[in-house]
């Protein structure tokens, strides 16, 4: 067995090729077996559910199945009702797809895909039978039944012969990440490179996190995957989305040091030194961090009202290097741990569960609402197409509208993916067309049939097992399935499948020309949206005073940057300062700490940073592009100021993060000077 897995690891994208073929010829025949009235819809729906790894294909069956039900139930409810008023239909249905998707878009995990699934089956199911409403619950019955084969199939396939697990996938991706992190926290602490290289670096990390989310969110449907490996994985998750702002704030104070002060704190120097030695060396990595965390300490030093500015940094910078080390120290045992099979749970994990980052996602309901809105939109016009003209296979026109705006919604540019669905589509009417007329016609046998078949479907599943041609060969794939529309006997009619396929290219090309007009916008305008929306995510930061969001916030922000890092090309220059450094994630963890550090503090140090915390408010709710008001500057130093000299042992909390928003906001503002007196007042 030994021998066999180098071959499967690297030909992996034929193995799933092969699989999926296999998958959906048996589909196929146990459909004809059963004599289901439409046995592609199971054929098709394993080369739209099957996945290269196991638990994506499961988790995306389970979702198939629900949406399938929900969309199934509901068609049976609306069309008998509404047959005699076939403009209500037609709205009642165009409004369901529109707020199944605009559900979708919010959700925006894979279990987005129910909403979705509810919404387009309603389509495809509905419109074929508006012409024979009695049977619409033996259609609905049927349409069920093939599907849920077809996915039964797939995941069957999938987890039987050759499975590939997500865990293992995950893993890998998590491993690479955590090493990439530990090189660019080395070249943080003996500033090498340059700024954009590490630039470059951060970047990359903040898309690949998204990425490795996305992945990691099948581990629970993956039966290949073990329960410990998905927990202890989750755990990493959190420490890694904490890292990217971490590093970043450690660079800061370097640079809020400079040269020059570590110069006159040599200890420092090689404490920092000894660090980013300790991160990269694998045999040091696995030995705990005491003796590091001995020498953080032993460097702390108490602050009082004069203190220094260089002192004020300094304490901060070490209490950031302490996090570092708790998150380093943490990722390498749950990964030991993971990779030794043990229980997780006993592992004494350093890092502060409250510093972490729940699983909370960016939802822009504008854009999900224009979204389904030309959906809806691209679905009516189709209907009234198919009224007016009265066109008998004219339902293959909205049915194709309602698919390709709901496949594509979520993109930047959904009218380009319509496209080339289009494009793809009309090769897969080509083929269809040569399989009817000149190749089918002549078999007799499905052994046959099966050899025939076998180039053109084996060549889709290895476009689908390819990230660059997924889309693509899922395209070829379901179009190729539904349109060869195979059942126990040949009845092809050239003018029907002529009809069918003009309506079926019709609806994809009025689906592009409306989605063009309601999301026209492009990644530039939805670039400018994630900017303005974490501005104001920081001025509810700002004016709540309560605890518990700071994972809540943490999670919404990082999933954010991941959004904006992707389009970061589209970033004006100002903005783009912003989102390299993760200035606007620092920021708003720094007001979290602030706030949380409040309740411990004296009325007087409460007052002057309640002061600053509306003023932040405000700025930021009217945040446009350019410098903030130097105003906020002294408002942040007044804080500072009483913060220095507040005698309750929150001080720390609430240095670091007056630290954090004055660096933030103003890194090129000169070094803060201790000042005498009251705090300042408006």
């Amino acid at each position: 067995m030994r021998a066999e897995e180098p071959f499967m690891v690297r030909h992996a994208d034929l193995v799933f090729a092969l699989k999926t073929f296999a998958a959906s010829i048996l589909a196929l025949v146990i459909a004809l077996a059963l004599d289901l009235p439409r046995p592609y819809w199971a054929m098709a729906t394993v080369y739209i559910t099957s996945q290269p790894l196991a638990g994506a294909t499961s988790s995306k069956a389970f979702f198939r199945v629900m949406g399938t039900l929900i969309g199934a139930t509901v068609t049976v409810a609306m069309v008998p009702n509404l047959v005699n008023a076939p403009e209500l239909l037609c709205l009642a249905i165009a409004l369901w797809v529109g707020l199944c998707l605009y559900l979708s878009l919010l959700d925006g995990t894979p279990r987005s895909y129910v909403f979705m699934l509810a919404g387009y089956t309603v389509a495809l199911i509905g419109f074929p039978a508006v012409s024979e409403p009695g049977n619409i619950f033996d259609i609905a019955l049927a349409r069920v039944e093939e599907i849920s084969l077809g996915i039964i199939c797939a995941s069957l396939v999938s987890t039987v012969v050759f499975p590939r697990s997500v865990a293992p996938a995950v893993g890998r991706r998590v491993d690479i990440w955590l090493s990439d992190a530990r090189r660019l926290s080395r070249d943080t602490l003996l500033h090498r490179g340059t700024n954009e290289t590490r630039r470059a670096q951060r970047l990359r990390l903040a898309t690949d996190i998204v990425e490795i989310d996305a992945l990691g969110t099948h581990l629970f449907y993956d039966r290949l995957a073990d329960a410990g490996a998905a927990r202890g994985l989750a755990e990493i998750r959190l420490r890694m989305l904490m890292l990217l702002p971490m590093i970043a704030s450690i660079e800061d104070r370097l640079t809020a040091l400079g040269e020059a002060a570590l110069r006159r704190q040599p200890e420092l120097r090689r404490l920092l030194d000894d660090l980013a030695e300790w991160i990269v060396d694998e045999v040091r990595l696995r030995q705990s961090g005491d003796r590091i965390r001995a020498a953080i300490a032993e460097r702390q030093s108490a602050l009082d009202g004069a203190a220094s500015w260089e002192r004020i940094v300094t304490t901060n910078l070490l209490s950031r290097l302490r996090e570092l080390v708790d998150i380093s120290d943490d990722c390498r045992a749950l990964s030991d741990a993971i990779a030794a099979s043990e229980d997780i749970s006993t592992i004494p994990l350093a890092f502060r569960p409250e510093a972490g980052a729940a699983p909370v996602r960016h939802r822009d309901h504008g854009m999900a609402l224009w979204s389904a809105a030309g959906a809806a939109a691209a679905i009516l016009i189709c209907c009234g197409l198919w009224i007016a003209t009265g066109w008998a296979d004219g339902a293959s026109a909205p049915m194709m509208a309602a698919v390709a705006c709901s496949f594509f919604a979520a993109n930047d540019d959904p009218g380009r993916g319509i496209r080339s669905f289009g494009l793809w589509s009309l090769v897969a009417i080509v083929v269809v067309a040569i399989y009817l007329f000149a190749v089918i016609p002549p078999i007799a046998h499905i052994e046959v049939l099966v050899i025939a078949l076998a180039p053109t479907f084996i060549l889709y599943g290895f476009l689908i097992a390819r990230p660059a041609t997924a889309l693509t060969g899922m395209a070829l794939a379901a179009n190729t399935a539904t349109l060869l529309a195979l059942q126990s006997t040949y009845n092809a009619d050239f003018a029907s499948y002529a009809n069918s396929a003009v309506a079926f290219f019709v609806g994809v090309v009025v689906a592009e020309v409306v989605t063009r007009i309601a999301r026209g916008v492009g990644a530039e305008w939805i670039a400018k949206r994630l900017m303005l929306s974490s501005w104001k995510t920081l001025a509810i930061a700002a004016e709540r005073r309560g605890r518990g969001d700071r994972a809540h916030f943490a999670g919404l922000m990082l999933h954010r940057l991941g959004l904006l890092v992707q389009r970061i090309a589209f970033v004006s220059e100002s903005d783009r300062r912003d989102t390299d450094s993760l200035v606007q994630l620092r920021i708003g963890l720094n007001i979290i700490d602030l706030r949380r550090a409040r309740y411990g503090l004296a009325a007087s140090t409460i007052r002057a940073i309640d002061d600053m915390l509306d003023d932040l408010a405000a700025a930021f709710r009217s945040h446009v592009e350019g410098a903030m008001p130097f105003e906020l500057l002294r408002r942040i130093d007044a804080a500072l100021s009483q913060a220095v000299k507040d005698p309750s042992s929150a001080r720390e909390d609430a240095l670091m993060g007056l630290v954090g928003i004055r660096r933030g906001l103003f890194p090129d503002a000169p070094a803060y000077q201790p000042q005498s007196g009251e705090s300042f007042a408006a």
